[in-house]
């Protein structure tokens, strides 16, 4: 079974930057996308970015010019760069796996998930 592993959440504020990474090991390819996603109380967890084998990133409308994804096949590992975070960017924050990107971008039954980590962007 393939599993995921996140770090590098905390607290910063308005303004700053926080990078966090994701490790994953068992069952998995370099063929699948990875990505990541984030979930209020409440809400329902949304994509933030992805990113498939070829390297093409996509984005929420959110997040665009502010983060960036990225990826090291050697590693297994992806990576996500944020900037310029606002506290409408403070949520629960997930990696994620699935075969293809637009199943990962719809939560399908493939897709799996990484525990959490926590970013909290004070005003």
């Amino acid at each position: 079974e393939v599993q995921l592993e996140e770090s590098g959440g905390g607290s910063v504020q308005t303004g700053g930057s926080l990078s966090l990474s994701c490790v994953v090991s068992g069952y998995f390819s370099i063929y699948y996308c990875m990505g990541w996603f984030r979930q209020l109380p409440g809400k329902a967890r949304e994509g933030v970015a992805s990113i498939p084998a070829d390297g093409v990133t996509q984005y929420s409308d959110s997040v665009k010019g502010r983060f960036t994804i990225s990826r090291d096949n050697a590693k297994n590992m992806a990576l996500l760069q944020m900037n310029s975070l606002k506290p409408e960017d403070t949520a629960m924050y997930y990696c994620a796996t699935a075969p293809s990107c637009s199943e990962l971008w719809r939560r399908s039954s493939s897709t799996k998930w990484g525990q959490g980590t926590q970013v909290t962007v004070s005003s």
